[in-house]
């Protein structure tokens, strides 16, 4: 779990300047945000009807099927990479829950709360696919998560978020009541170029080959 209490405690400092980058690697900041007490909501649209389901241990094709759906075109790779064992550990977790966002009949949401470190709450991933972006179901489901987050009564909630996602979801974040407190860097394999997404996704993030 990326979850740190201090993040800058368990990540080495950098110096200034330039850090090589094999060939095949990408960068990206992630940025650490919490929260300490239950925020405002944000308003939510009244004109589109949009409803959360609790999904009680995933299947995992499914799972797996919705995340790329919502994040394929921001690297999202995290659960598509790991082997059916290590994301049925974490999806099937009494402490992890799963819910999806439904709109008109079809799957079009994530949202994944993990309590496995209390009393800290992690908003594990949240999401909508392409097609509900600007549609105000991003911020219906952020209510949903609070409400969902804070039932439990944590001591704080956390999130993060990296250079390569939406260039808005800092803001919306932030927006939704979250405070950033730390940064780091995280590199990781073009997933482009090992074939676990396909080469035409992403096009905001240059395919750099050896």
């Amino acid at each position: 779990m990326t979850t740190p209490d201090d993040a800058h405690a368990t990540i080495p400092l950098a110096l200034d300047g330039y850090t090589p980058l094999p060939p095949g690697k990408l960068a990206s900041i992630a940025t650490y945000l919490e929260m300490h007490e239950p925020p405002a909501p944000l308003r939510e649209p009244t004109d589109v009807a949009f409803t959360l389901r609790a999904v009680p241990k995933p299947d995992l094709a499914w799972y797996r099927d919705l995340f790329r759906r919502i994040g394929e075109e921001y690297l999202w790779v995290s659960r598509l990479v790991i082997d059916d064992a290590a994301l049925a550990a974490i999806i099937h977790h009494p402490d992890v829950e799963t819910y999806v966002l439904e709109y008109e009949g079809r799957d079009e949401g994530l949202l994944e709360i993990d309590f496995r470190d209390a009393p800290t709450a992690e908003l594990g991933f949240v999401g909508v696919t392409p097609a509900l972006v600007g549609s105000g179901a991003g911020r219906f489901l952020m209510n949903r998560a609070m409400e969902h987050a804070w039932a439990r009564k944590p001591a704080r909630v956390m999130v993060h978020t990296c250079t390569l996602d939406h260039p808005a979801a800092i803001g919306f974040y932030m927006r939704a009541g979250f405070k950033p407190y730390a940064r780091a860097v995280e590199v990781i394999d073009d997933p482009r170029l090992t074939g676990t997404i396909g080469r035409e996704r992403a096009p905001q993030v240059p395919i750099i080959e050896d």
